[in-house]
């Protein structure tokens, strides 16, 4: 098993810094999270030939690894314009993966609302969803064949405000893509938008389940629907968080028991994005409690 963090509350570090913090918090892995000199969100990768060489020598000096690349690309947008540069940039981030080594990339159905663009191509309205859809499945005849020929697998997450957003139905459109370079992602700080038995949901994800980020958040349903009270009344706002384990609601012995019993073995990764004031204390916190619980369920 991997266990990664991504660094997201350490962005401020050059490039080259990086690695050296990654093994300060005592880290081996890292998921590559965007930034932007290197996969800027939705932009073309800021990546060229002395930046790759003096961050694989940064990463190679603290014997640390890259264990999944996330790039973030609109290649579900229905504006076929968008969609295509988001497939450009996707296919020079996966040749970037082969320069660097890296067997894993990981990423999002995609294509919510953005101020980019400033309409809701979401659930909310479900104008958009059969559109954004149609779109990913252009994307991905494209793209599958290159993660397949270059032996790159691929994890895909649900997250809330994409055009698919839940445990199903992407589950199945995953077994759908019917390639064993495409997997799925189950992100722990999205369980409730998910449902409410985390048994049973990673027991259903058990055949595709390739990777799991690794944060805490509360139960935006519970307490009638006043664990969160938003203003003004009827909002269509919703919350969800990345938090240390223990400081939300997620069942984390179901969570990593489940894991145990189902035969777990990807990449784990501290997801945790709330706590930039001391970044360095949850990602410790963080690495410590994972492997309290892996040693806990996993045999020896």
């Amino acid at each position: 098993m991997r266990i990664a963090i991504d660094p997201f509350m350490h962005r401020h570090l050059s490039l080259e810094e990086l690695p050296r913090k990654v093994r300060e918090l005592g880290y081996d892995w890292i998921e590559m999270s965007p930034r932007a000199d290197f996969l800027e969100w939705f932009k073309a990768p800021r990546v060229f030939p002395q930046r790759m060489k003096e961050f694989k020598k940064a990463l190679a000096a603290e014997n640390v690894k890259i264990a999944s690349l996330l790039p973030m690309y609109r290649w579900a947008s229905n504006d076929e314009t968008e969609r295509k540069a988001a497939v450009k940039h996707w296919k020079r981030a996966i040749e970037i993966a082969v320069e660097m080594e890296i067997d894993t990339m990981n990423s999002e159905f995609g294509r919510g609302p953005h101020p980019d663009k400033g309409s809701c191509y979401c659930c909310h309205t479900g104008s958009m969803i059969e559109a954004c859809e149609d779109a990913w499945w252009r994307s991905m005849e494209e793209l599958v064949p290159v993660f397949e020929r270059e032996n790159i697998q691929l994890n895909i997450e649900p997250h809330p405000e994409d055009w698919c957003e839940t445990l199903q139905p992407a589950l199945d459109i995953i077994r759908t893509v019917n390639s064993k370079n495409v997997k799925f992602l189950y992100c722990a700080p999205h369980t409730f938008y998910f449902g409410d038995d985390t048994k049973a949901m990673l027991r259903e994800a058990k055949d595709v389940l390739a990777h799991a980020h690794v944060g805490d958040t509360f139960n935006h349903k519970a307490s009638s629907g006043l664990r969160y009270i938003l203003n003004p009344p009827g909002t269509q706002a919703r919350v969800h968080q990345h938090l240390n384990i223990g400081q939300g609601e997620v069942p984390w012995d179901d969570f990593f028991g489940t894991l145990a019993e189902i035969g777990f073995d990807g990449i784990m990764t501290a997801c945790v994005f709330a706590w930039e004031d001391k970044a360095d204390r949850s990602g410790k916190f963080m690495l410590s409690e994972m492997n309290r619980y892996i040693d806990k369920y996993w045999p020896k």
